[in-house]
């Protein structure tokens, strides 16, 4: 959700990350990943959560791979295979646990992020 008050950040161009992937970027001290991807419909969409994954401890999101699990557009952690919902940054495996998520748009070529 986006409010008047919030302030976008520059963080990269979309040429940076290629279609179907996540790259890590540093945002107010944070890795954050950021993942461009194609939804059932064909639409491109951009998602941003928290690169630390908390089942291993690691900043590998990112790197995990993208795909769908029934309408939720997914990224499996590449250590432990759990899947966080892109949307939401919950975990499907464990409910009891998420990531933090961040708003994105796309400004022209620009992937921003707001604070």
């Amino acid at each position: 959700m986006t409010t008047a008050h919030q302030q976008w950040f520059d963080i990269c161009n979309i040429d940076d990350i290629l279609p179907s992937m996540g790259r890590c970027a540093l945002f107010n001290e944070l890795q954050v990943a950021i993942f461009r991807v194609i939804d059932q419909s064909g639409q491109e969409k951009f998602y941003a959560i928290d690169n630390f994954c908390p089942f291993s401890q690691s900043n590998t999101l990112s790197r995990g791979l993208t795909g769908s699990i029934t309408d939720k557009i997914v990224v499996a952690s590449p250590i432990y295979k759990q899947h966080f919902e892109l949307s939401t940054g919950l975990c499907l495996e464990d409910d009891s646990v998420s990531v933090k998520t961040y708003p994105v748009r796309l400004n022209g070529c620009t992937i921003q992020l707001a604070a």
